[in-house]
């Protein structure tokens, strides 16, 4: 239950961050949900691979999974 939390904390907070690192504007619901879907993302890839341990894996994931997220909406749904 912890590590849940944690993820939904960081990704909350890596989802404000890609937006604004990536200049998409959105509603915090639509935020969070990509930050907390770029932190799981981000986190099992970055855990698979091992460059990174624990939450340092966790934040580092988060941020470039919704970054990584945001990219595909935008580019499938012809949003900006």
């Amino acid at each position: 239950m912890p590590l849940l939390l944690l993820i939904v904390t960081i990704g909350a907070a890596a989802g404000f961050l890609a937006t604004r690192f990536m200049r998409v504007r959105t509603d915090v619901p639509t935020t969070i949900a990509l930050g907390i879907g770029g932190a799981l993302l981000g986190w099992l890839a970055l855990r698979f691979l091992a460059i990174f341990p624990g939450w340092a894996a966790l934040a580092v994931g988060a941020i470039l999974g919704a970054m990584g997220i945001i990219w595909l909406w935008q580019t499938y749904t012809g949003r900006r």
